[in-house]
């Protein structure tokens, strides 16, 4: 009955066989040669579609083992090299910082829209011990402003890393 929880086991061994099957040179080689991508750009493709997959309920494709630090932070990495050149170390230690904020932001503000978090249920919980009764569908409405501004928010960031790196070039 809990096979389920040893399936977690198979995915990191999974992950380190495609990370030394050049999966990073491969992202890196695809972001190099699409001369539009910029690090800003390439971070907040991947914040919509996290937030996206966290709204449907798909908090599990995303994160930093699976996403960031074997595809998205190369990814960024590379657009920054093909528009900058080398990078220092504290500008690719800078780059996947970010890499890391987009997909904790996205999560967090994307999973409340989904009705059936645990986020959700805890919220109704605690609003109906407190005798306000309120619907899971009430809340994840109400979410969805909140989350649209951390879009805005947080893409603006994203945008703005470019001009800094830039400038720090």
């Amino acid at each position: 009955e809990n096979r389920y929880v040893s399936i977690i086991w198979l995915i990191l061994p999974v992950i380190g066989l495609l990370e030394r099957a050049g999966l990073q040179e491969r992202a890196r080689m695809l972001i190099g040669r699409m001369r539009a991508a910029t690090t800003g750009r390439v971070l907040l493709a991947y914040f919509v579609l996290r937030q996206i997959t966290a709204a449907l309920g798909l908090t599990s494709l995303g994160g930093h083992p699976q996403m960031v630090r074997p595809l998205v932070a190369p990814m960024a990495e590379a657009a920054a090299e093909t528009h900058l050149g080398e990078l220092s170390e504290q500008a690719r230690q800078r780059i996947r910082a970010h890499a890391a904020a987009a997909d904790n932001v996205a999560l967090f503000f994307g999973e409340d829209i989904f009705i059936a978090i645990g986020s959700i249920l805890l919220i109704k919980g605690f609003l109906q011990t407190n005798g306000i009764v309120v619907e899971p569908l009430d809340l994840s409405v109400w979410a969805i402003p909140t989350a649209v501004m951390a879009l805005i928010i947080h893409g603006m960031r994203l945008l703005l890393l470019d001009r800094s790196l830039r400038k720090s070039k």
